[in-house]
């Protein structure tokens, strides 16, 4: 079952340099990477509304959810993600879409560490130790390379 999972990760993380060449496609079209963004996170919420509306969900949660939950939950996603989402539209075409991807999965791998190290957002310690701090430098690494080559 876990090749399963791992071949979902690789297809969804195949759809990140897609997304981003389209929405610089996009962006050259509308003149700014901001309207770019913004017309994409108005498709995906639309497309999530009507998927929301026609699955089976307890809507009734929410408001007790809204009322017991730090503040900062209900924004950050949407916005970390419009930094993420802009910012890739920015560096695509300067990096390119290969070291556009390493670069952000070298900045996601660097945060994602720093949240197993310490447990942030409630979430189980998973130590760093010589064998992640090792997986780092070779990303950090092959960054080096992409761009040098």
């Amino acid at each position: 079952m876990i090749i399963f999972y791992v071949l979902a990760g690789v297809l969804a993380g195949m759809m990140l340099p897609v997304q981003t060449s389209v929405n610089n496609r996009l962006k050259g079209y509308t003149g700014s990477p901001f309207i770019a963004s913004f017309i994409s996170f108005a498709v995906g919420s639309t497309v999530l509304l009507i998927i929301t509306l026609i699955t089976f969900h307890n809507y009734a949660i929410i408001p007790d959810a809204i009322a017991t939950s730090p503040w900062w939950i209900w924004f950050g996603g949407g916005a970390l993600g419009i930094i993420f989402l802009t910012n890739n539209i920015l560096l695509l075409p300067r990096l390119g879409a290969a070291l556009t991807v390493m670069v952000t999965v070298c900045g996601q791998m660097v945060m994602a560490i720093l949240i197993d190290q310490f447990g942030w957002f409630n979430l189980p310690v998973h130590e760093l130790n010589i064998e992640r701090l090792l997986g780092m430098a070779l990303m950090f690494f092959g960054v080096y390379l992409m761009q040098r080559f």
